[in-house]
């Protein structure tokens, strides 16, 4: 978890300071990733720096980079691409000035489509041939749920948001192919047709819900053991509701188990100088 010392680290420079040391909502993007360079670990970057865009990462060695890119536009909802990086350059320079070895809170990294690990900093494991996706993420659009009075309750609740591996297939590519993950939040029922309507106006960030309902109609056996992030408390009268997610190369990267590959941890982000606006529809 964050600690104050190292959002106190976070405005040593020449950023404005913070009034309230323990509400990352209010830090800027360059402050968070100044935190997660210390080596802290959020449970979740949900409700970090509101307004900006967060985004998943996903690095493969250059042989597989045209697979993982004709992967991404065959399936654009579960995998809506921001930025591309060039062979063995590890910055992003289109969507932030982040270093993508040490910018996020933590990393996976696969071997053979098993986790090796999970550490705060990838740089050991970087390549000289990596090319990296940046793809968007729902956490983008939950201030916009939010400020249209929709609940999200891993939030209130301190959790990461929970992601199911689904029955629904991806579209193969290449090497690659492998099942669909979606992020679930219970919505009240009176709300879900709000929510569908302001999540669609975020293409980029994987859009309107991909699923109503019954969750074993998409090949979810259990709300409460999620494949990734931790399960969340419905209050009575919510409706699961369904959005493809940015985990779903993680889950193809196991199931296809290329020799090699770094993505996020579940939930744990980039945050973005780009804001939401800039990405609403």
């Amino acid at each position: 978890m964050m600690r104050a010392g190292a959002l106190q680290r976070a405005f040593s420079g020449h950023e404005p300071a913070m009034t309230t040391m323990d509400q990352p909502g209010i830090l800027t993007p360059s402050q968070a990733r100044e935190v997660f360079r210390t080596g802290e670990t959020p449970v979740t970057t949900s409700g970090w720096c509101r307004g900006y865009v967060q985004a998943n990462l996903l690095a493969v060695p250059r042989d597989l980079a045209f697979d993982a890119l004709l992967f991404a536009v065959r399936n654009p909802q579960a995998c809506p691409i921001l930025e591309v990086t060039d062979p063995g350059d590890p910055y992003a320079r289109e969507v932030a000035a982040a270093d993508l070895r040490t910018d996020l809170p933590a990393y996976r990294v696969y071997q053979n489509g098993a986790l090796l690990a999970e550490v705060p900093d990838a740089t050991a494991y970087w390549r000289d041939d990596l090319v990296a996706f940046l793809i968007g993420c729902s956490f983008t659009f939950e201030a916009a749920l939010a400020a249209a009075g929709v609940p999200l309750r891993h939030i209130e609740q301190g959790r990461n948001v929970p992601m199911y591996v689904t029955s629904r297939r991806c579209r193969p590519a290449g090497r690659l192919a492998g099942p669909l993950v979606v992020s679930m939040r219970p919505i009240p029922a009176d709300l879900v047709e709000i929510a569908i309507e302001v999540t669609a106006r975020y293409p980029a960030m994987h859009g309107a819900p991909v699923h109503v309902g019954d969750p074993a109609e998409i090949g979810v056996a259990s709300l409460a053991v999620p494949q990734f992030g931790e399960p969340v408390e419905p209050e009575p009268g919510d409706v699961p509701v369904f959005w493809a997610c940015g985990v779903t190369p993680q889950a193809v990267v196991m199931a296809s188990a290329p020799p090699f590959a770094i993505t996020h941890a579940p939930g744990r982000m980039l945050i973005t100088d780009r804001s939401d606006e800039s990405v609403a529809g």
